[in-house]
């Protein structure tokens, strides 16, 4: 009985206008897209600098800012207040004012002042800029110093080295919590739907007049969708080989047995909110009520470490949470089952309280 309600499943998948293009269109625009607009790296801040002292330490010191990376100028002001308004404007980010007499200084003291003032309506976007400003001023007086035989005022050096993304590239760490995602939505949304369209359609009630058990009902719709997770699982890593060049440093097959119980966890959860809602519409603001939720608090875009205590306890009942973490420890650290053994248990609870509850709420019920 089982093999054929799975079979009815997957006539209805394929016979469907829209759900066999979503399949493979929707992993694709996301892992070509998404990457490139979810980055959190600062480039291109605009830089509006006033020069009031016009002298040739100065001017050289606009051109290496100019050929940095992280800033693109975008004006030089005459005053300060004219640099404001640029601010005001929208038409800078940061403000650097080299006031007058700022190669005397440096030549006669080894020292001297600048002003910067950042626009904090993006607080990361100005805290950031006037970082690696700070940064390129504090490399530019060190260089002209040695320039001028002047000893500089002794300073600490660091090396740094950079662990599991040494080329601090941002998309190493953003790809494997977008695959997470993609999954959730892909395999949340349609058994969340499956059922209640159903009821629409009527054949919900034939269904309800048959011998079916709770299980065998329930067990028919995760296993089309936790196929179809584990294949959208396999495009995406194929993507990201391709376009990206990554490939987890850890072995895939710990992925896809941390996936194969994921996948449950959020088609069961798909499934408990069809059986609670009558329509489609109401199906899919409670489904994005919550996918919203838990992709906020999961750890994807900021570290659950840095959310308020009360967010943390609320992040130890999201199942998002810990396969992120065990998509970046494997993609990026190389970790095995024995370092993920919190996430294994964590997501093992999760999927049978899902599917106990998804069988249960499920009203087997005769017209």
């Amino acid at each position: 009985m089982l093999v054929f309600l799975i079979e009815k499943e997957f006539k209805q998948i394929i016979r469907h206008s829209f759900i066999p293009k979503l399949l493979i269109v929707f992993p694709v625009m996301v892992m070509l897209v998404f990457p490139w607009a979810a980055t959190m790296e600062i480039k291109n801040i605009s830089i509006n600098i006033t020069d009031l002292d016009h002298s040739t330490l100065s001017k050289k010191l606009v051109q290496k800012i100019s050929a940095s990376n992280y800033f693109r100028l975008t004006g030089l002001s005459s005053s300060h207040a004219d640099a404001i308004e640029e601010i005001e404007f929208g038409n800078a980010d940061i403000l650097l004012e080299i006031k007058s007499g700022f190669e005397k200084q440096l030549i006669r003291e080894g020292a001297t002042n600048v002003s910067i003032s950042s626009n904090a309506v993006n607080g990361a976007k100005g805290g950031l800029g006037a970082a690696y400003l700070s940064g390129i001023l504090q490399e530019y007086t060190m260089e002209q110093l040695a320039i001028l035989g002047i000893k500089p005022v002794p300073v600490i050096k660091t090396t740094e080295s950079y662990l599991f993304n040494p080329m601090l590239n941002y998309k190493i760490f953003i790809i494997p919590a977008i695959i997470t995602m993609l999954l959730t939505m892909l395999c949340g949304f349609l058994p969340a739907l499956n059922i209640v369209g159903e009821k629409e359609a009527g054949t919900m009630e034939q269904i309800n007049v048959t011998p079916v058990p709770k299980f065998s009902f329930i067990l028919a719709k995760l296993i089309p969708y936790w196929i179809i997770g584990v294949i959208a699982l396999s495009l995406c890593f194929a993507l990201a080989n391709l376009f990206y060049g990554l490939t987890p440093s850890g072995s895939i097959s710990t992925i896809y047995i941390f996936a194969a119980i994921f996948l449950l966890v959020v088609s069961g959860l798909g499934l408990i909110i069809s059986n609670y809602s009558s329509t489609l519409q109401q199906a899919m603001f409670v489904m994005f009520f919550f996918m919203m939720i838990m992709i906020l608090i999961s750890g994807l875009f900021t570290p659950v470490s840095s959310m308020p205590k009360w967010a943390q306890l609320i992040t130890m009942i999201n199942p998002l949470k810990y396969f992120i973490q065990v998509m970046r420890a494997v993609y990026l650290k190389g970790s095995g089952m024995g370092e993920l053994t919190v996430q294994m248990v964590a997501l093992i609870f999760f999927a049978v309280g899902a599917n106990i509850w998804a069988v249960i709420s499920y009203r087997k019920t005769t017209h």
